[in-house]
């Protein structure tokens, strides 16, 4: 699925790091992250841990995020446990995640006052 001359970085499961991670490519994260992340495709893992503001083009969240999530293209897991709010312009959330938090779409302009969109998990 990757396209030739991509770059892909691994953090393992045996990896924490305190501060923030830039990557201009895509960033598979298993290991704990204190810190805001910023790359162009972001994959967590189900044991990983991250505290800080997530940015990315696309997010597959799987594990534990404390912190407000920004992306394109956003896929909630099950297994998936998020504190802080959720802004996307696509969205995909499975069945048994937990979500604490506001969801809102992508806004190019945000208007303030205006209430957030509210999302109903399909059963």
């Amino acid at each position: 699925m990757m396209a030739s001359g991509s770059t892909f970085s691994v953090i393992g499961a045996d990896v924490a790091i305190k501060g923030d991670v830039a990557a201009t490519a895509d960033l598979h994260v298993d290991g704990m992250i204190e810190g805001d992340i910023k790359c162009a495709s972001l994959v967590q893992g189900e044991t990983s841990s991250i505290q800080g503001a997530v940015v990315a083009e696309s997010a597959r969240l799987a594990g534990k995020v404390t912190g407000s999530i920004t992306a394109r293209e956003l896929v909630i897991l099950k297994s998936a446990r998020i504190e802080g709010d959720v802004h996307y312009d696509a969205l995909t959330i499975e069945q048994g995640a937990q979500v604490d938090g506001r969801f809102a779409p992508n806004a190019r302009q945000p208007v303030k006052g205006v209430p957030s969109a509210t999302i109903e998990a399909a059963e």
